[in-house]
């Protein structure tokens, strides 16, 4: 995304420390955005401040389990005092869940990635929603999969329900905001060289994988497109 400038604008990573929502949190710095970097491990976020100084840019550290608390609610509290809006929000975080027949699902398992994978994503857009409406232009990019989002896939379950209900949410708030200067796009990565593919798929070489840096051209084209498209874009619609 070297030819993006977002000097002055200001992006919330959630999961930012680790796989794609790292590479995100690192390009949008790099393209001059002031990064909130949200993540739940302290000293993986400390190694993520040292990687966007080291390419010139500026990030501020948000250690912050989403599932834990008013957590969410204070840190927009705190933002609304600190900056006039919200430029960027990434919906990156998440949880594979359990890879089990749909009656075997632990309950905990399974309550935890929906309160992760959703209720924090709707906890996020209605406490940001004031901020990013202060923006000349908002973007709110979800993650998601084709697992989920176009394909059922046996064992999948916990993960596949909690990402075809993001994709409604966010379509519905796209909705919502369609005639406002909110943007709302849903990305879907594809397979990528991360540690939740390897807890997923622990037999397959992640050298053969690509690296969450080369999902960046998707993340530049929904960030630079500027006339009506579909909500949901997909890796390979970049390459067709």
């Amino acid at each position: 995304m070297a030819d993006l400038d977002l000097t002055g604008k200001t992006a919330l990573v959630t999961g930012a420390s680790r796989g794609l929502g790292r590479s995100i949190a690192i390009s949008l710095a790099q393209a001059g955005a002031h990064v909130l970097a949200l993540a739940r491990t302290p000293g993986a976020l400390e190694e993520l401040d040292d990687a966007v100084k080291a390419v010139g840019g500026k990030a501020s550290l948000i250690p912050l389990d989403l599932v834990e608390g008013e957590g969410i609610e204070r840190l927009a509290e705190a933002l609304m005092g600190r900056f006039e809006a919200l430029d960027i929000l990434v919906l990156n975080a998440a949880s594979l869940g359990e890879l089990a027949p749909l009656p075997d699902i632990d309950p905990k398992v399974w309550n935890h990635t929906l309160n992760l994978n959703v209720t924090a994503n709707w906890r996020l857009i209605r406490a940001l929603d004031p901020l990013l409406r202060r923006a000349k232009r908002a973007d709110v990019i979800g993650v998601t999969s084709h697992v989920g989002g176009e394909t059922a896939r046996a064992f999948w379950g916990s993960y596949a329900v909690t990402k075809a209900a993001l994709e409604m949410l966010l379509e519905t708030y796209a909705e919502e905001t369609a005639r406002t200067e909110v943007e709302v796009s849903i990305i879907d990565p594809g397979t990528m060289r991360t540690d939740m593919r390897a807890v997923a798929m622990p037999g397959e070489d992640p050298q053969t994988l690509p690296s969450p840096d080369e999902t960046l051209p998707l993340v530049h084209h929904v960030l630079t497109r500027t006339k009506a498209e579909p909500i949901r874009v997909r890796k390979r619609d970049l390459q067709n």
